[in-house]
């Protein structure tokens, strides 16, 4: 009978150090978590020297610009036009839409 109470003696005493342990590897899990989800936040927090918005600026001018410079090339090299700035003015739009709608 006394080794039967030592058994359950030395079961109930082994229980709570397995949970302790099990506690502090939890825990021990929960902070590696947190740390990581910190450099993770960390790492996704960029200062960008050149913002988004500026971006979409940039390439809407550069698109722009592209087009008028090739109006002017088309016109001038390709169209045979004497002054290429002339396809930039009202009146040659105007002329080329009178022409499409067959009003000249």
């Amino acid at each position: 009978m006394d080794n039967q109470t030592n058994d359950q003696v030395q079961k109930t005493e082994v229980k709570p150090i397995e949970e302790n342990d099990q506690k502090v590897t939890r825990e021990e899990k929960k902070q590696e978590r947190k740390e990581k989800r910190r450099e993770r936040k960390e790492h996704r927090a960029v200062h960008r020297i050149f913002p988004i918005w500026l971006r979409i600026i940039v390439v809407i001018l550069l698109i722009f610009i592209a087009l008028i410079i090739g109006l002017l090339v088309g016109y001038s090299v390709l169209g045979g036009g004497e002054e290429p700035l002339e396809v930039l003015t009202f009146d040659f739009w105007q002329h080329i839409i009178d022409i499409m709608t067959g009003v000249e």
